[in-house]
């Protein structure tokens, strides 16, 4: 079983930016595909279409309502210029009931309109929530199917990113900008026939400015899109470098790194606000660019429009509703013009979001799994070969052996494979080369989750989270009892030193987990692997930042632990391995030698030097530390 994953309370690594802020203003600079990102989105919504045909009813609804008005309140005007002519000329009078009765219907229309409108948004709000509740899910259950490879070269906030910004960025649009599509399209074609109806001749003048206005459209779109791409990367670089100094704040004050820090959150900002500047200049361009050449056709129909009243062509009430129409037909021109703009920056968060959906996943499981009830417990390297980097190989040819039960001890400087070999046992990552056996099973033959299941690991890096003290224990077996977590607890040298918290047990661990000394939370993580009970165990010893009683509790509280088990163990300190039943001594990705301590040592090689060049304590320093021993029962 794995013991580690999710929020980490020990040292937080984002990993590489990528080159910096030039490397993202190249890949800013790429051309996206557009059609394709807006296909993958459509395709989403397929699941909808019920509903979006419902709320193109209600649109069409809600719209023609709107565009029969003026027609309707065309016939007023022409009845009441009529009627104050018949006055004038003393032949008549205004028929106020006709009027009365045409306002009446007005209202109607009117009334419907926002009825249909209001329910066509309300059913827009729920499926542009429900999608992006399926990307957040769907980015969620990605992030655990995704190699460590991926998070070896991502930041967290490049991650963060994807599944906050980009994803609300995809959900204001699909509820406010989808709905107005429709209205606008449909308020374009509507009020176009009515126009025609009308006068063709005024019509046509009206549609003069449409192609002017599709170039500036373009022209626009063309150059902003670059920047709305921009934006959406900059937003995860700026996410990704606050996450870090926050979570290392420590380490940064410590080594008087605040203006190294302020200075690099400068550059990612300025940039940011540069992009973001030029996207939402060029987008503020538009609406009072369409409105200069919106009010010029309307002067043009104008003048038209008088022309044929003076020559009786039309009627005073046709006038006055060509004119509604031509106000009504610019505006949604406008709108689709700052839709698109807006759909182009949806479209930069879609992609985002589709590339991360869409990155590759951890080799699939194998369709016909191992499954053994029983685990023995005997591990095998046999020609192992593996790198992060296919052609730079770490691991050269590695073989080794561990018997059920046995202690083996990795050692070997810095940079020699030893975290590599856990990430392998783990499949963490898989072999380029030969294989890893346990129990004579190649533990690709296994699911990742039946194979991490018999593993237990306490690492140097220590996890616990966000929750009580109980909880952070049953971490390692979530079904486990309360007496199993408090029997695990005193096996790991745990139980004395919760009695003396204020709640106990039931103390909450707090975010930056402050509340409790580095010591025990490496206790803690042993009863969480205590508890899990698992019959291999992975060992990074964890003493170097500790004082020495509670280094002596850590390592008999594993000791402890490894009783009965086959235990791997990432040996920092040489002296702490002495009686490890297998020690295998690495160098430059190769088991250079394998031993016990003393026929190592009488070899007086690789293995006897990393050893004499450790080992300067005294033997009454030794002697020392053996006393505080705690027998184990």
């Amino acid at each position: 079983m794995m013991m580690h994953g999710g929020r980490s309370s020990g040292n937080r690594r984002s990993g590489p930016r990528e080159g910096g802020p030039m490397a993202a203003m190249r890949k800013g600079d790429r051309a996206r595909n557009f059609k394709a990102t807006m296909k993958k989105l459509a395709q989403y919504l397929n699941a909808y279409k019920g509903r979006i045909t419902v709320v193109m009813i209600f649109a069409i609804a809600s719209t023609v309502f709107n565009i029969v008005g003026p027609k309707v309140l065309g016939n007023a005007t022409t009845k009441l210029f009529e009627g104050v002519m018949a006055e004038i000329a003393g032949t008549g009078s205004i028929d106020f009931d006709y009027i009365g009765r045409i306002l009446l219907t007005m209202l109607i229309l009117y009334v419907t309109s926002a009825l249909f409108a209001y329910l066509m948004g309300w059913i827009m709000a729920g499926v542009s929530t429900d999608i992006a509740y399926r990307f957040r899910e769907e980015i969620a259950a990605k992030i655990n199917r995704l190699p460590l490879s991926y998070f070896d070269k991502t930041t967290q906030g490049e991650v963060l990113s994807r599944i906050t910004n980009d994803v609300d960025t995809v959900n204001q649009t699909l509820s406010q900008s989808l709905t107005q599509i429709i209205t606008s399209v449909i308020t374009v074609v509507g009020v176009l026939v009515m126009m025609f109806s009308i006068s063709w001749l005024m019509t046509l003048v009206a549609l003069i400015v449409i192609p002017l206005s599709l170039g500036v459209v373009a022209f626009i779109v063309k150059r902003s899109q670059v920047y709305f791409m921009e934006q959406q990367d900059y937003l995860g670089h700026v996410n990704g470098h606050v996450e870090e100094m926050f979570g290392g704040h420590r380490v940064m004050k410590a080594f008087n790194g605040e203006e190294r820090s302020i200075e690099e959150f400068e550059g990612y900002n300025t940039t940011l606000y540069s992009v973001a500047w030029k996207s939402q200049f060029l987008s503020g361009l538009m609406m009072p660019i369409m409105s200069f050449i919106g009010n010029l056709g309307y002067v043009a129909v104008v003048v038209v429009g008088g022309y044929l009243t003076v020559r009786q062509t039309i009627t005073v009430g046709d006038i006055q509703a060509f004119i509604q129409y031509v106000r009504s037909f610019n505006q949604p021109l406008m709108q689709l013009a700052n839709i698109s703009n807006v759909l182009q920056q949806t479209a930069a968060a879609a992609e985002r979001v589709f590339e991360f959906l869409e990155e590759a996943e951890e080799v699939k499981e194998t369709e016909t799994p191992v499954k053994l009830e029983a685990l023995q417990g005997r591990v095998e390297f046999r020609d192992v070969r593996f790198g992060y980097d296919a052609e730079k190989p770490v691991i050269h040819n590695l073989s080794a052996e561990a018997k059920p039960g046995q202690k083996v001890a990795i050692v070997g400087p810095t940079g020699a494979g030893k975290t590599t070999i856990v990430k392998l046992l783990m499949r963490f990552y898989d072999v380029n080369g030969g294989a890893i056996l346990v129990d004579d099973h190649d533990i690709r033959d296994f699911t990742r989750q039946d194979l991490r299941r018999r593993f237990g690991m306490v690492l140097q890096d220590t996890w616990l989270y966000n929750d009580t003290i109980m909880e952070n224990i049953r971490y390692g077996r979530p079904e486990a009892t309360d007496d199993e977590v408090i029997a695990a607890a005193k096996a790991a040298h745990v139980d004395h030193f919760v009695h003396t918290l204020p709640e106990g047990y039931g103390m909450v661990i707090n975010e930056e987990t402050t509340n409790i000394s580095q010591g025990q939370m490496q206790l803690l993580t042993i009863a969480r692997a205590v508890l899990a009970d698992p019959r291999i165990l992975i060992l990074d010893e964890a003493t170097s930042s500790v004082d020495t009683r509670t280094e002596v509790l850590i390592q008999q509280a594993m000791d402890r632990l490894m009783v009965g088990r086959t235990s791997f163990i990432i040996a920092h300190r040489l002296s702490t391995i002495r009686n490890a039943d297998l020690i295998l001594v690495m160098n430059e990705g190769d088991i250079v030698e394998q031993g016990n301590h003393e026929e190592l040592l009488a070899r007086g090689g690789f293995y006897a030097e990393l050893y004499n060049s450790q080992f300067e304590r005294s033997e009454e320093e030794v002697i020392e530390d053996e006393a505080l021993l705690i027998p184990i029962d």
